[in-house]
C-alpha cells in the first residue's frame, strides 16, 4: 500500500466525465511512488480529493493478464484503476519515472491508438502533469 504524499503535496486525480480524460498532478516523489507500484503490479495511492465530483479518491494498481495496461475507473469508490501485464506496466512505469524527473515541465499524454506499445484498447486517456508545471521551457 502506498500512503499519502510526504513532499508537501498529495497527488490530485481528476476525471472529466464528458471526455473520459483523467488528469494526474503529483510531486516528483509521488510520481516515483506511483511508478514503482505500477512496475510491481500492486498498490493503492490515496489522493487529495476535492469537493467536486471530478476528484478521485485514489489510484489502485493491480497485476492483470495482458496484453497491455488498462486504465479504468471504479465509479462507486471513485478510484482510478491501472492494471496489466508486467512488460506493459514496466513501460508505463518508465514513462512515469521520466515525467517525475523531467526538470523542464510539461505533461505526458497516455492515449490509446492502434498498435500502442503498452496501452490496451478501451483505456481511459490519462494526462500526467510534470511536478515542475506548465509547458517545457525549451
Amino acid at each position: 500500500m502506498i500512503g499519502r504524499g510526504t513532499g508537501g503535496m498529495s497527488p490530485r486525480v481528476l476525471h472529466d466525465p464528458v471526455s473520459g480524460e483523467v488528469d494526474l498532478s503529483a510531486s516528483a516523489a509521488e510520481l516515483h511512488r506511483l511508478a514503482r507500484a505500477v512496475a510491481e503490479g500492486e498498490g493503492l495511492l490515496w489522493t487529495t480529493a476535492g469537493p467536486d465530483s471530478e476528484s478521485l479518491a485514489g489510484v489502485e494498481i493491480s497485476d492483470a493478464s495482458g496484453p497491455g495496461v488498462r486504465i479504468g475507473l471504479d465509479p462507486a469508490r471513485r478510484v482510478l484503476l491501472i492494471g496489466g501485464d508486467g512488460d506493459a506496466r514496466a513501460l508505463l512505469a518508465a514513462n512515469l519515472h521520466d515525467m517525475a524527473d523531467a526538470e523542464d515541465g510539461g505533461h505526458l499524454h497516455v492515449d490509446h491508438f492502434p498498435d500502442h506499445p503498452y496501452l490496451a484498447e478501451g483505456s481511459l486517456p490519462l494526462v500526467v502533469n510534470s511536478p515542475h508545471g506548465g509547458m517545457p521551457r525549451r
